[in-house]
C-alpha cells in the first residue's frame, strides 16, 4: 500500500522508539487519543478527552449505550411526576465503591452539592439549574442546600425535582457531571484524590496507573454491577498528538482504536477514506471560532461581524476536512432534536465585511492592531488556522498572529479569557438544542468568551419554561440569531463529522452515535 509505506517511512523513528522501550503486558484495548486529560474528576471534566476516561471510572444514575443513548444504571428504574417535574430514582441493589462500601442516594446528594457549590468551579454546574433552586445555590444566594430540589428517602430513593418539565433530563442523568463521587475521599486527599493510589471508583473500571504524557491504565472493576458484560479486562490510553504517529501505531498493532477527528493526517484523506477500518458518522458538533468580546477591537460588534462574513465555510471543509462537512449556520448542528433549525447565518460576503471594519475605523485594516488566533497542535487545526490568517488578510488588510498552545494550555487560555480569537468545538451532551445554546448564557462555565447578554439570557430562560415545542424553538431561533448575526460573539464554521479508526472484523462495540459517546465497557474482540 503505497500512501502507508510513505507513512511508515515518515513515523520510522516512533515506531523503532516504541519497540525499544521496555516491554510489559500489552492491554486488551489499546487506545489513542490526542491529548493528556485535563482532569478526571466527574465535577470538573469539561472536555472529551477527559471525559472519555472520567465516565469510564465513575458511573451515575443513567449510563450511554454504545448508540449513544441512555439506560438504567445506578438507577434500575424511574417514576416521573405527571407534571414531568418530579424524578424519584430507585438505586440497584448491591452497587458499591472500589473501597466495597455501598453506593447510596445520599452520596448523589452530597456529589451533586459538590458539583453546584461555586467554589468548586465546574463549568457544567449550569447543566445542573434544571434542578428546582440550583441555580440560586451556585450563584450563592441560596446557601442552604436542603432547600435545593435533591433529595435522599432512604438509601436507595433519590428524589430530584425540577424547574420546569425538562424532556432531556434522563439524557442528563447519564452525564458525567452528575455522577457520584467518594467525597470523603476527596476531603481527605484534596485534589491529589484522582491520583491512583488514592482514587474510589463506582464505574466499569478502576484507575492502574497514570504517567503523565506516557499512558494511562484502567482495569475491569470486578466489583462493578455489569462486570459479566465488559469484556475488555485492561484498557491503555496513550495520549498522541502527531497525527502520523498515531495512524503508524494502529497499522503496526500498537494501538487498536484511533477516534480523535484531528488525528487524521490532511494529506491521506482521500486515501485513508477508502478503507475498510475507516468509519465516519455524523454527531452532534460544531466547530467554530470564539472570541473575546472584552478585549479591543473585538469589543465592537461591527468588528466581530467582519471577521465572520470573511470566512469561506465551504474553502475550509473542501479543502482541509474533506469528510463530507456541512457549511455551519449557527452553533447547533443539523440533525439536532425537537426539530430545531438554525436559523441563517453570516456567511462569506467579503463587501460587507470590508464596510463593517471601515465603520468600525479599520478602513482596509489600517490602524488595526495585531491580533492573535489560538489553535491546538494537531495537522488539520494547523491548516485551518493558516487558512483563516490568509482569509482575513486577502479579505480584510488584517495581520492574525497564529499561536500554537498544548491543550491543557488552550483551556486555560480559554476559560481566563487570554486570548483574541480562538479555535473551538462543541459536541452535544444531550440531543437537544439547548446543550449548545445554553452555553452562552451570563456567567455559565463553558461561555468563555466575556459576552453578556440580557436579551439573549431572557430568550434562553423562556424557552425553558416553554412547554409548546414549536413555539421554544422559534424562541430558540430568535436567540440563536442574537448570538451568531447580532453579536457575533462566535463564528461557526462547520458540523463535525466523527471518524473512528477500527477493524470491524475484529473490534466490536465501536458505533457511530449523534453525541460521539462510545464507552469501553461496549467493546470487545470478536
Amino acid at each position: 500500500m503505497r500512501f502507508l509505506s510513505r507513512l511508515l517511512r515518515l513515523t520510522a523513528c516512533a515506531v523503532l522508539l516504541g519497540a525499544c522501550a521496555p516491554e510489559r503486558e500489552r492491554a486488551d484495548l489499546v487506545f489513542i487519543q490526542s491529548a493528556e486529560p485535563e482532569t478526571l474528576d466527574p465535577a470538573l471534566t469539561s472536555d472529551q478527552v477527559s471525559m472519555r476516561l472520567s465516565t469510564s471510572l465513575f458511573e451515575g444514575l443513567c449510563r450511554v449505550t454504545q448508540a449513544g443513548k441512555p439506560e438504567p444504571a445506578m438507577a434500575e428504574r424511574w417514576d416521573v411526576s405527571e407534571d414531568g417535574k418530579i424524578y424519584t430514582f430507585h438505586l440497584r441493589a448491591g452497587t458499591t465503591w472500589t473501597n466495597g462500601q455501598p453506593v447510596t442516594a445520599q452520596d448523589f446528594v452530597a456529589s451533586w452539592q459538590r458539583a453546584l457549590h461555586p467554589d468548586t468551579g465546574a463549568d457544567y454546574a449550569t447543566l445542573m439549574h434544571v434542578i428546582r433552586g440550583a441555580k440560586a445555590y451556585t450563584e450563592g444566594t441560596q446557601k442552604d442546600f436542603a432547600q435545593i430540589g435533591v433529595k435522599a428517602l432512604d438509601a436507595k430513593t433519590l428524589v430530584v425535582e425540577l424547574e420546569n418539565p425538562t424532556p432531556y433530563f434522563i439524557d442528563l442523568s447519564a452525564f458525567v457531571t452528575l455522577a457520584p463521587v467518594p467525597v470523603a475521599t476527596i476531603a481527605q486527599h484534596g485534589t491529589a484524590w484522582i491520583k491512583p493510589a488514592n482514587i474510589i471508583t463506582n464505574g466499569a473500571y478502576i484507575l492502574e496507573e497514570w504517567l503523565l504524557d506516557d499512558r494511562i491504565r484502567l482495569r475491569k472493576n470486578p466489583a462493578y454491577w455489569d462486570a459479566a458484560n465488559v469484556k475488555m479486562a485492561t484498557i491503555e490510553v496513550k495520549p498522541v498528538q502527531d497525527a502520523n504517529t498515531a495512524l503508524s501505531y494502529f497499522h503496526t498493532g500498537q494501538c487498536d482504536l484511533l477516534m480523535d477527528k484531528g488525528m487524521l493526517p490532511p494529506s491521506l484523506t482521500q486515501k485513508l477514506k477508502q478503507q475498510s477500518w475507516f468509519h465516519t458518522a455524523p454527531f452532534l458538533g460544531t466547530w467554530f471560532i470564539r472570541i473575546n468580546v472584552t478585549r479591543p477591537p473585538f469589543n465592537d460588534p461591527r468588528v466581530r461581524q467582519a471577521f465572520a462574513l470573511a470566512v469561506d465555510k465551504k474553502r475550509i471543509v473542501e479543502k482541509i476536512t474533506q469528510l463530507g462537512e456541512l457549511p455551519a449556520q449557527g452553533i447547533t448542528p443539523p440533525g439536532i432534536g425537537q426539530g430545531y433549525q438554525s436559523p441563517p447565518g453570516l456567511d462569506l460576503n467579503v463587501a460587507e465585511a470590508r464596510r463593517l471594519l471601515a465603520e468600525a475605523g479599520f478602513p482596509d485594516g489600517r490602524g488595526f492592531p495585531r491580533v492573535e488566533y489560538l489553535y491546538i497542535p494537531l495537522p488539520i487545526e494547523r491548516n485551518i488556522a493558516i487558512e483563516l490568517q490568509s482569509m482575513w488578510q486577502e479579505a480584510l488588510g488584517v495581520t492574525v498572529n497564529l499561536t500554537k498552545q498544548e491543550q491543557k494550555v488552550w483551556l486555560k487560555s480559554m476559560r481566563e479569557l487570554d486570548y483574541h480569537l480562538c479555535r473551538s468545538s462543541w459536541v452535544g451532551d444531550y440531543n437537544d438544542p439547548s446543550t449548545f445554546l445554553d452555553l452562552f448564557t451570563t456567567g455559565n462555565g463553558q461561555n468563555r468568551t466575556g459576552w453578556a447578554n440580557t436579551k439573549y439570557d431572557q430568550f434562553i430562560t423562556a424557552a425553558a419554561r416553554e412547554a409548546d415545542i414549536p413555539k421554544r424553538n422559534l424562541i430558540f431561533q430568535q436567540a440563536e440569531q442574537t448570538l451568531v448575526r447580532e453579536e457575533a460573539a462566535v463564528i461557526p464554521v462547520y458540523s463535525y463529522v466523527g471518524v473512528q479508526f477500527y477493524r470491524p472484523e475484529k473490534l466490536e462495540g465501536v458505533q457511530g452515535n449523534l453525541i460521539d459517546d462510545h464507552p469501553f465497557r461496549c467493546m470487545r474482540w470478536k
